[in-house]
């Protein structure tokens, strides 16, 4: 076991918890009121997470036991993904829009590995490898949906102007819009390449610890990664296309 599971524990994390949202507040983020919206999801953000993973380790023990239950758990997250990244994204009602994103990131990956029989139908492999792909479609899409409208919404007038020599809608926001959303692909990338050399990500570890071997647990790790560079690059450009044709919006009209 990586770590003990005992009170000891409990009050680190609390501790740290409580560290992070005074940093948070102490540091000003954004502005005195950015502080405190800041400082205040930290909180809510730890809170949830305890409870969540409370709830879910008692689910799950169910869950993989039964295929169409184990579905129903992956379509449940995709789900919390997309409300969670639309929200993200914007306040209009056009966050729904961020389903499609993390869905056409996610299922095409997953029917890939499965239809291969890389993956097999079985929920104690489908589950984590879905949660891992998912994660990583609702942070691509969260960053290209945010960068791609603040870019648009600072160079409005460089829109403008490519309007005005006659680019069509979708081009002229394109052109300002793609740079600006390829940043969210920066992590994916930058973890990918450092991979074993500064970070050993939780699929390697989670390997080690469960009795493989390093070589073993290297190629799970890599498979990962190649899979989550798929996915989030389906997600940023599924967002940038949305964002370009006006399907997700900043502000209501």
């Amino acid at each position: 076991m990586l770590l003990p599971v005992n009170a000891t524990l409990g009050v680190v994390m609390a501790v740290l918890l409580v560290s992070a949202v005074a940093i948070a507040t102490r540091a000003n983020f954004g502005d005195a009121r950015g502080a405190r919206r800041y400082g205040r999801e930290i909180a809510i953000a730890g809170a949830r997470a305890a409870l969540q993973l409370a709830v879910v380790s008692l689910a799950v023990g169910v869950v993989v036991r039964f295929l169409p239950l184990t579905f129903g758990f992956v379509v449940l997250m995709l789900s919390v993904a997309a409300w969670t990244a639309g929200h993200r994204i914007t306040p209009h009602p056009s966050w729904r829009w961020a389903a499609v994103p993390i869905a056409c990131g996610v299922l095409p990956v997953l029917a890939a590995l499965l239809l291969t029989g890389l993956l097999p139908p079985k929920g104690i492999a489908l589950i984590p490898v879905a949660g891992i792909l998912t994660g990583g479609a609702l942070t691509a899409t969260v960053l290209a949906g945010r960068r791609s409208l603040d870019e648009l919404t600072a160079r409005r007038g460089e829109v403008e102007a490519a309007l005005a020599l006659g680019f069509p809608d979708r081009d002229a926001r394109l052109e300002i819009a793609r740079p600006a959303a390829s940043d969210a692909l920066i992590p994916g990338l930058d973890q990918t390449r450092t991979v074993g050399l500064v970070t050993l990500p939780g699929a390697y570890v989670g390997m080690l610890l469960g009795g493989s071997s390093p070589v073993e647990a290297g190629a799970v790790q890599l498979f990962v990664l190649v899979a989550l560079l798929a996915v989030e690059s389906i997600a940023v450009w599924a967002t940038l296309e949305l964002v370009a044709r006006r399907r997700i919006v900043g502000t209501p009209s």
